[in-house]
């Protein structure tokens, strides 16, 4: 050593500083990649993501050969350190680089590299991942054989090995991804994907036509009237059944096969059941992404829901659940929902029929979606009775006025939430119901 001058000892020492540096910032860039940009890249072809890539799936390889290479240096510029602090100062000379590595290394060749890698991974590790791959092939033999006295320490340590599984999303993890991109997706495009995911969760009874508000064709009727339905049904598709009982449904008519026969002469209800469609039932409580799934299936688009017994409680359509994912398809309020009026003072008036779901939908609620799926299903659950009219309750964060009963249901009622500021007359009638 005593022809090496302090001056090539002290250049070295930079390089391997350097060096290690280079490792420190490349195993954190590499570590902290996106996993699912690194497969959008590698699948578009980019040269550094497909590298990158291709280390990752061996982990154990790549930090194998990074943890050589950072040990080797980081011993060789100790060990460097040492003897140009010896002929500076002696003896003492090797605490001195003791405690000057220490930082230097501390600093320069962990701390900031590894803030840098982990700030800039793709900028870091794509171009390091060409010096990686280099010396994974030229260590090849020495990384093999330390990976395997790894894992045989390992397992004397009674721990099973297992390989590193590839990362997969669950569904909130998905969800929350979607949600912490909210800068960089438009917000209708972010709900329809929060809503995709929400699908599973929803069942085709949360979001049916029930039963007393399907329109179909009665048999039964006159033919005047089944021409006036038709003539006045806004549907593409209605149901056809007899003795009055949608449970007796014959089929499904299409409105373009209903044009031909109004056309007819002389139309007569035989040739009317001809031209239906066979019904297509489904089951109660399918799950929205199922039904989506058998619709396309079946080339269908639209079904009747029966329950445990068979008895038809709704109907269900593509558009339906569709409109679950993309929202309404028109902005209006009362043209959405039209079982909502809003009134003047801030109350809205409901259909007892209304669904809650639409509710909670237009207007913002919390009212629960787990137990009856209309108001007038909720508030008879909480009255525990079928309430006269003008009969007031508070629940889940509004207050309700039985506005009008019929048939044994809620027929209307006037809603608005609690927290609400009102005006007098609203305030007073408040105190006149719950006080």
């Amino acid at each position: 050593m005593d022809d090496i001058s302090p001056q090539t000892i002290f250049f070295s020492l930079l390089l391997l500083i350097l060096a290690s540096a280079y490792f420190s910032a490349s195993e954190t860039a590499m570590l902290t990649l996106n996993r699912y940009r690194l497969r959008h890249l590698a699948k578009h072809r980019h040269r550094g993501a497909m590298r990158a890539s291709a280390l990752l799936e061996n982990p154990d390889r790549l930090i194998g050969v990074i943890m050589i290479g950072n040990n080797f240096v980081n011993v060789l510029a100790s060990s460097l350190a040492t003897i140009l602090a010896i002929e500076m100062w002696g003896e003492s000379g090797i605490v001195i680089a003791s405690l000057l590595m220490t930082a230097v290394l501390l600093i320069f060749a962990e701390m900031t590299p590894k803030t840098i890698g982990a700030m800039y991974p793709e900028a870091i590790a794509f171009p390091s991942s060409l010096l990686l791959n280099l010396l994974l092939k030229l260590l090849h033999p020495v990384v093999w054989v330390l990976n395997r006295i790894s894992k045989s320490m390992v397992k004397l340590l009674g721990i099973a090995h297992k390989n590193v599984a590839v990362q997969q999303l669950s569904t909130e993890e998905l969800r929350t991804l979607v949600d912490e991109s909210a800068h960089q997706l438009p917000a209708q495009r972010q709900s329809m994907l929060l809503n995709v995911l929400d699908l599973e969760k929803v069942s085709v009874n949360d979001i049916m036509i029930s039963r007393n508000d399907v329109a179909g064709i009665d048999l039964d009727t006159d033919i005047d009237t089944i021409r006036q339905s038709l003539l006045n049904s806004q549907h593409t598709r209605l149901p056809v059944y007899s003795n009055g009982d949608l449970n007796n449904v014959i089929g499904m008519l299409h409105m373009r096969n209903a044009a031909k026969w109004m056309q007819l002469d002389h139309p007569n209800k035989a040739e009317l059941m001809q031209l239906t469609q066979e019904a297509y039932f489904v089951p109660e409580g399918t799950a929205l992404t199922t039904q989506l799934v058998n619709f396309q299936k079946n080339k269908r688009r639209n079904a009747l829901v029966v329950d445990e017994y068979g008895v038809v409680i709704g109907l269900i359509t593509l558009e339906d659940i569709l409109e679950e994912i993309v929202g309404n398809f028109t902005s209006n309020l009362s043209e959405e929902t039209p079982e909502i009026y809003p009134q003047g003072d801030g109350t809205h008036v409901f259909d007892g029929s209304t669904s809650i779901r639409e509710v909670n939908r237009a207007l913002g609620w919390r009212l629960p979606t787990t137990g009856p799926k209309t108001l007038n299903g909720l508030l008879m659950e909480a009255l525990e009775t079928i309430p006269d009219t003008q009969v007031g309750i508070r629940l889940h964060g509004c207050c309700a006025e039985i506005l009008q009963t019929k048939d044994n249901q809620i027929k209307s009622v006037r809603m608005w939430p609690i927290t609400q500021s009102g005006s007098d007359d609203l305030n007073e009638m408040q105190a006149n119901l719950y006080d």
